[in-house]
């Protein structure tokens, strides 16, 4: 498997393929580069509607020349659980931050998503988290308030009263929850515009058209969560094993 940064050419394949529609992994595989890599360079340059083979190529030279050759401070550079790959560890916790920037975070925010869904004990102080990313108490206030303002982290104090914040088996179905709760407001909101605007009128048409679609997407969305919640309390299958829907059942 090739090394090192990402070559032109690279690139220019990586264009070729998201133009093609290719996943992400196919690419990944034609280059005989690890998905997360692909995932990562795409995500930081313009997202897959917007990725640009020469710009990408441009702004990577850029930060290699802004980036000193120092060690990595802090937790990064302390030995990993486990028997981990360092490095691994590193380049992965960047395509998870990626990810969920991609998906509207603020950067920090993603940052502290990051490093609290990756911790094995799933919850860090706000000092550990200013430790571990190298940034303010301030910075950490700012993006736990956001976190918690959308159910995806819980406030608990420890035996030394300090406050933690932590991700628990739940955070992805309460995430699920308040989304929905925020399209169901989305469709109140829309059917307020239709009485304002007048259902017979262009703008009243589109108003509940917007309406029915979300109110079918937020039921949706709320039922499905409500069933796949047991997964989230379940143990992994074992190796070899076949994963099973919840309320589905195994072959006899």
């Amino acid at each position: 498997m090739p090394g090192g940064r990402l070559t032109q050419p690279e690139r220019q394949q990586i264009a070729l393929g998201l133009a093609d529609g290719l996943a992400y992994a196919e690419i990944a595989r034609r280059l005989d580069r690890p998905t997360s890599t692909i995932t990562r360079e795409v995500m930081r340059n313009g997202g897959p509607a917007g990725y640009r083979a020469d710009l990408a190529h441009r702004a990577t030279e850029q930060r290699a020349h802004r980036r000193k050759p120092a060690a990595p401070r802090g937790t990064s550079a302390a030995p990993q659980a486990h028997g981990r790959d360092a490095e691994a560890v590193r380049a992965y916790e960047e395509t998870f931050t990626t990810v969920m920037m991609a998906s509207g975070m603020p950067k920090m925010t993603a940052r502290v998503m990051a490093a609290l869904t990756l911790a094995d004990a799933g919850s860090l102080t706000a000092s550990e988290l200013a430790d571990r990313l190298q940034v303010s108490p301030a910075s950490i206030s700012k993006a736990v308030t956001f976190l918690d303002s959308q159910d995806l982290i819980r406030r608990e104090r420890d035996e030394r009263r300090r406050e933690r914040y932590t991700v628990d088996d739940d955070v992805w179905f309460q995430s699920m929850m308040a989304s929905a709760r925020s399209l169901a407001q989305i469709v109140e909101t829309a059917r307020e515009g239709v009485t304002v605007f007048g259902s017979d009128t262009p703008a009243g048409h589109r108003l509940e058209s917007v309406a029915r679609f979300l109110d079918f997407v937020a039921e949706n969305t709320a039922r499905a969560a409500e069933q796949a919640r047991a997964i989230l309390h379940s143990k992994p299958p074992a190796p070899g094993d076949s994963a099973t829907a919840p309320g589905g059942s195994g072959s006899s």
